[in-house]
């Protein structure tokens, strides 16, 4: 594993249900980096919400209530207030809902906050939509994901199916053009690509050509020891 004195930031961002956490946990795991999904984060926010009652249009009350949510990340376990909530936190009622709890800016600055230090520890492969722009606009890779919207929205019905969850291709497809909406328009942070960032669209890639691709970009920049 290479390493330096500045932790290598790797940001991956992109649309929902286009792939990001399968590549960034992929990445993670071949060349031995942390591996951090911000989006999981803002989830654990929405869950807390949604399980204290507060309405979801109510951002003062959101607001009030961050100092009370403390989430410990490791790997793929994510601890709300420690009870893993990991599996929870992924339901549709939250998918529903969490780009509307994302939009409030105090919300995004408080996970902006703890994603850097984070960052500033070791080296990470983090995926979002505003990593590269926002979280780390200094990192030394950033890859922005794409995907055919109804690929996406096969992806996640697929996904949701295995999982014994349900729902419907047009309801996840629904949500899908949902969140793209919100997470494109939204005043603090909107997803958009870095202008140093390498897009990726993947509608017909397999995840060892998605992953060969990425550790491709990063031989080529000197952040591993091949």
């Amino acid at each position: 594993m290479f390493m330096s004195r500045k932790p290598i930031n790797i940001a991956i961002d992109g649309y929902s249900s286009c792939g990001k956490s399968t590549l960034a946990k992929a990445l993670a795991k071949d060349v031995q980096f942390t591996y951090i999904d911000s989006g999981a984060m803002y989830r654990c926010v929405t869950l807390y919400v949604m399980q204290h009652q507060i309405p979801i249009d109510d951002a003062e009350s959101i607001i009030k209530s961050l100092p009370k949510i403390h989430i410990d990340v490791n790997f793929e376990t994510f601890l709300l207030n420690g009870v893993d909530v990991s599996k929870e936190i992924r339901k549709m009622e939250i998918s529903q809902r969490v780009s509307q709890v994302s939009t409030i800016k105090e919300v995004r600055q408080d996970m902006v906050r703890m994603q850097r230090l984070l960052g500033d520890k070791q080296n990470i492969v983090m995926d979002g939509r505003d990593i590269g722009t926002t979280v780390f606009p200094k990192a030394q890779l950033k890859i922005f994901m794409t995907a055919h919207p109804m690929i996406r929205a096969q992806r996640r019905f697929k996904e949701m199916v295995e999982k014994g969850e349900d729902s419907s291709l047009e309801e996840v497809m629904a949500n899908l053009n949902m969140r793209d909406y919100e997470d494109t328009h939204r005043k603090e942070s909107p997803l958009t690509k870095a202008d140093d960032a390498i897009v990726l669209d993947n509608s017909f890639l397999t995840p060892e050509e998605q992953l060969s691709f990425v550790k491709q970009k990063m031989a080529e920049l000197n952040l591993l020891n091949i």
